[in-house]
C-alpha cells in the first residue's frame, strides 16, 4: 500500500514509517520515499542506510528489501521432510541433467542427496562427493565409479570438509556439480551458516564445467551467516514453482538458465 505524503516529521518518525511501509511491502524504492515525504534522494537513501545499520533492512540498488535471516539449520536427517514434494521434483529435474559417462559432483544437503537416489541405477558414471549419505546410496552399484574426499567430518551434515578435504578437491575435475545452498539473494548472492564449511564449499563450486544450483522456494531472498559465492557461479538452477516470479527473472537477467520443476 503506497505511502502518502506525510510533512512535519521527525526523522525518527520518518524512519519508522518507511519500516512500516517495507514490512508490509517487502521492499520500497528510493523514488517512493522522496515522493512520499517530500525530501530529497540524499535523505531517504540516509534514512535506509540507518535501518540497514539497525539490521532491520537490506539495501539493494535503487532503495532496500526486509531482511530475511536464514533460520538456524537443522541436522540434514531432521530436513529430509521439509518440503519433500518439491525437493523430489527438482531432484529429478536435476537429475535428468546427467548424461550417462559424465562426471559429478553431488554436494552434502538433501535436495542433492535426492539427485543421487535418482542416480543410483545408472550405468555409467562416476560421482565424486563429499557427502557420507551419498556415498552410501552408491555403493551397491559397481557400475557406478564413486571418489569420495575424506577430511574433517561433520556430524550434522554427514559430511566432509575442511583442509583435508580441500586438498583432495585439487586432484579431481568435474563434468557437472550438483550443489545444494542455504540462502540465496539476487543482492547477496550463495550464503552459508557454517563459516568453516565456506572454504570447501567455493572449491566445489570451482571444480565443475556446469553448476547446477538445486534449492526450493524457501531457500530465496534470505541471507545467512557466510558469504560463499556470487550468483555469476551458478549456470543452472533448478527450483519448484513456489519461487516468486521477480527472483526467477532476476537469476535469468543475469545470464542463469533456471528450471522450474
Amino acid at each position: 500500500m503506497p505511502m502518502e505524503q506525510i510533512n512535519g516529521l521527525s526523522s525518527i518518525e520518518r524512519q519508522e514509517i518507511i519500516y512500516r511501509t517495507i514490512k508490509e511491502q517487502k521492499r520500497i524504492r528510493l523514488e517512493e520515499i522522496s515522493k512520499s515525504f517530500a525530501i530529497s534522494t540524499a535523505t531517504a537513501r540516509r534514512d535506509l542506510d540507518l535501518l540497514a545499520e539497525q539490521g532491520k533492512v537490506q539495501r539493494v540498488h535503487g532503495g532496500a528489501i526486509l531482511y530475511r535471516k536464514a533460520p538456524p539449520e537443522m541436522a540434514v536427517t531432521q530436513r529430509q521432510v521439509e518440503q519433500a514434494g518439491e525437493k523430489q521434483r527438482i531432484s529429478l529435474a536435476a537429475a535428468q541433467m546427467i548424461s550417462d559417462g559424465e562426471t559429478v559432483f553431488i554436494s552434502s544437503g538433501t535436495t542433492a542427496l535426492e539427485v543421487a537416489r535418482h542416480l543410483a541405477d545408472r550405468q555409467a558414471l562416476t560421482v565424486i562427493t563429499n557427502s557420507l549419505p551419498v556415498l552410501n546410496i552408491f555403493n551397491a552399484n559397481p557400475n557406478i565409479g564413486v571418489i569420495c574426499l575424506g577430511g574433517n567430518f561433520r556430524h550434522s551434515e554427514a559430511s566432509y570438509i575442511g583442509h583435508l578435504t580441500e586438498k583432495n578437491m585439487e586432484e579431481v575435475r568435474a563434468d557437472k556439480v550438483i550443489f545444494g545452498i542455504r540462502a540465496l539473494s539476487l543482492e547477496e548472492g550463495l550464503t552459508n551458516d557454517y563459516m568453516a564449511e565456506t572454504t570447501t564449499d567455493r572449491m566445489i563450486l570451482k571444480i565443475g564445467r556446469e553448476v547446477i544450483i538445486v534449492a526450493d522456494h524457501t531457500k530465496f531472498d534470505r541471507v545467512s551467516t557466510s558469504y560463499v559465492a556470487p550468483l555469476s557461479v551458478i549456470n543452472t538452477l533448478v527450483t519448484d514453482d513456489q519461487t516468486p516470479q521477480e527472483i526467477l527473472d532476476g537469476l535469468r537477467a543475469r545470464g542463469i538458465r533456471v528450471v522450474v520443476a
